[in-house]
């Protein structure tokens, strides 16, 4: 499927091609051979999944960006299909296209329960929060089928391991049971991701993704089952959605938020051709005065992955949106508020069977 383009997209997949990633040794151009269209793509494509041979299930970080230094994450790639995706590069490093190959060829983890028991029996490991859906959404489409996501919730609940979700999806409502007797035991918070209100915007941009006035539902029953909600406004994208920040943190307050953060788009490696592509497909009028504005919060490139601004952006605009985004937030009364999870409950599982067993 390498180097397809066509003006109409796959019915139900966000990006409009499937370009090499950037250690392709070839990459493809397509012509016009006179025959029709160039190298013209199915109109829908079929979700593919392989298995991960993965011998862990946690993955560690010391970015100065985020709030936590592990996650779990059952699935790479991911087929809610967000254009504006961070983790789309990701998909290169499996020789995989981080245009469509992302949205319709998975890679999952069937194993990671068992690994992470695993993990959280060695000696040597000191509890903080779990993160779940840090780079692929762990209640995407395919979690209905393998149910990884609650077999890795079973795990930590079983264990009395505090965890924090970022989802879009309403399949995290199939975990009201296990997320309410966490959060009993201040075990489990939820964060919904949310950029717009726009149905016909949204439909474009993630197409396989719950509808805008679908998640305001799904935080008010995560609010009443007793889970604690954030909500993460994210992308902001300039033109685009910038105008809706307030409603939609007023709509989230009144269904039960506590708290909230955004996200400036970023555009990394090769989301960045894919989101113009994208732009010139569904809003070719707006797409000059879109990439004006990233690329003025983002020193004049289109992406800037420095520590420390690469999630707000900089300069007049990013400022802007900085201080909406804050005094918004604390007339709402979502800033301030402590989601802080309790790390004294959990209990390591026993070791492995076939481990050395010890003295006492």
């Amino acid at each position: 499927m390498a180097g397809g383009n066509r003006a109409d997209p796959p019915k139900g997949r966000g990006a409009t091609s499937n370009p090499e990633g950037r250690f392709e040794p070839i990459t493809h151009e397509p012509v016009d051979d006179g025959w029709g269209d160039k190298d013209p793509l199915p109109p829908t494509l079929r979700t593919e999944v392989a298995v991960d041979a993965a011998r862990t299930a946690i993955t560690w970080n010391d970015s100065p960006d985020l709030p936590f230094d592990r996650s779990v994450n059952p699935y790479r790639g991911c087929e809610h299909g967000c254009i504006y995706c961070y983790a789309r590069p990701s998909h290169a490093y499996w020789d995989l296209s981080p245009g469509l190959d992302f949205e319709s060829r998975l890679v999952i983890k069937p194993e990671a329960d068992r690994l992470l028991e695993e993990e959280l029996a060695h000696p040597g490991y000191r509890c903080a929060p779990m993160a779940l859906g840090t780079n692929t959404d762990p209640y995407q489409p395919v979690e209905k089928k393998y149910g990884i996501t609650r077999r890795v919730l079973e795990v930590l609940e079983r264990t009395g391991h505090p965890v924090s979700i970022v989802t879009k999806s309403t399949l995290v409502e199939r975990d009201l049971d296990l997320l309410a007797a966490m959060a009993e035991r201040n075990l489990a918070t939820v964060t919904l991701s949310l950029t717009t209100f726009d149905r016909e915007l949204s439909r474009r941009m993630e197409p396989r993704a719950a509808a805008p006035n679908r998640r305001l539902r799904i935080i008010k029953n995560l609010t009443a089952a007793g889970i604690p909600v954030g909500v993460l406004v994210a992308p902001v994208i300039p033109v685009l959605t910038d105008g809706e920040i307030e409603r939609l943190l007023e709509a989230c307050a009144e269904s039960g938020a506590r708290s909230a953060g955004y996200v400036l788009l970023r555009l990394p490696h090769e989301v960045e051709g894919l989101f113009r592509e994208w732009l010139a497909t569904h809003y070719p009028l707006k797409a000059e005065h879109v990439m004006s504005r990233v690329e003025e919060a983002r020193g004049g490139a289109a992406n800037d992955p420095r520590y420390g601004t690469r999630m707000t952006g900089t300069g007049a605009y990013a400022e802007l949106i900085g201080r909406r985004f804050n005094l918004a937030c604390q007339r709402l009364g979502l800033a301030g508020h402590d989601l802080s999870l309790d790390t004294h409950r959990f209990t390591p599982p026993p070791p492995p069977s076939g481990t050395q067993m010890t003295l006492f």
